[in-house]
């Protein structure tokens, strides 16, 4: 597919999206719709929505496991400040999005990624969160090691994940959390979820058992190692904004508890698909148009990114603005579409430009 084609087609998602110019990145604080979308999907709506919407798995250099941007929650201050809550929240890749959405509150989220990987990554999150009472509950399950003493819901994010580094990681609770996630999932939930989903889920949670609390963006071996020094999960959960306030999903019981009730209500839905193809997105814009229900933030990452360019070099994150230190910008959705039809936008560095 030329870059022109990918060009256009995101354009073309993009305005199915956006139901009015109000919908940006960030609203002013201006009101949303999410009426008619159910305060709680059951089980096989949920599956039936991941189902669906869903293209065939697709390629990526990296599994991704985690994110390799510790600037990510600079912008949240900005957007709480002008984004109101009750919205739907778009997102793509790892862990990263539950603090965009413990920070945003949204009704509905949807990650969509190119990966099937991601999303037997966010149904074992999913399974791990439903399963644990607080973040000590869920770390112990997410690293398979035992929980150590002392730790309770006031516990500072920093000494949770100091406590956890000097916790050893245990097979037999590798093997038992496993089997936990994955009834959970299929008996409970009645998923129906592969055999290569089961062992989807199996490869992602080995990488948090062998790596823990180091686990980086690296550890899967690929050419994304190079001489870059990603932030462990133990750096980004304890990363800060421009404040200095702990932003992370798990930087306080109260941001646990708020992804945790959605994903309870089964209200973090995890599709595989490529931003540009022709079905994941699309089929999301769609779902959203009938229920009348708002985009109020669309983390991208840098998906555009590949969207520009049909032969992407790792050579490239190194350049300024790019890299495990980038700086992550705010762009409104209705000011992209508008450049984008004026033909002011042919490359990734536009969007960039014309980002705050």
């Amino acid at each position: 597919m030329s870059i022109h084609t990918h060009r256009r087609q995101l354009a073309a998602i993009l305005a199915t999206l956006v139901m009015c110019a109000s919908v940006l990145f960030y609203t002013y604080g201006r009101g949303v719709s999410a009426k008619s979308i159910p305060a709680e999907l059951s089980d096989r709506e949920f599956w039936r929505l991941v189902d669906e919407f869903s293209e065939p798995n697709g390629y990526f250099r990296s599994d991704n496991l985690l994110s390799n941007e510790n600037a990510f929650q600079h912008v949240i201050p900005t957007l709480q400040a002008n984004l109101p809550a009750d919205g739907v929240y778009l997102g793509v890749g790892p862990e990263q999005n539950f603090t965009y959405i413990a920070a945003l509150h949204p009704k509905l989220a949807f990650i969509i990624d190119i990966r099937r990987g991601n999303m037997n990554l966010q149904l074992l999150y999913k399974a791990f969160m439903e399963l644990s009472h607080d973040r000590a509950d869920f770390l112990s399950r997410l690293f398979a090691r035992p929980r150590p003493p002392k730790l309770d819901d006031k516990t500072p994010v920093d000494e949770l994940f100091d406590a956890y580094e000097l916790a050893a990681p245990s097979d037999e609770l590798f093997q038992k959390n496993l089997q936990e996630a994955s009834e959970h999932l299929t008996k409970v939930h009645k998923f129906g979820l592969s055999p290569d989903d089961l062992r989807g889920l199996e490869y992602v949670y080995t990488a948090f058992f062998k790596a823990g609390p180091d686990l980086n963006y690296s550890f899967s071996g690929g050419p994304f190692g190079g001489g870059f020094r990603f932030p462990t999960y133990a750096t980004l959960m304890t990363e800060s904004d421009t404040r200095g306030d702990h932003r992370s999903y798990l930087a306080t019981e109260a941001n646990f508890r708020i992804v945790r009730e959605m994903e309870l209500h089964n209200a973090i839905i995890p599709v595989t698909g490529d931003f540009a193809g022709p079905k994941a997105l699309r089929s999301v814009g769609r779902y959203l148009k009938d229920h009348d229900a708002t985009v109020t933030a669309i983390y991208t990452s840098n998906v555009e990114q590949y969207l520009f360019q049909s032969d992407v070099n790792w050579r490239s994150f190194g350049s300024p603005g790019y890299g495990p230190r980038a700086q992550t910008l705010l762009c409104s959705v209705a000011d992209l579409l508008s450049a984008f039809n004026r033909g002011t936008i042919s490359g990734y560095s536009d969007v960039i430009q014309m980002s705050r």
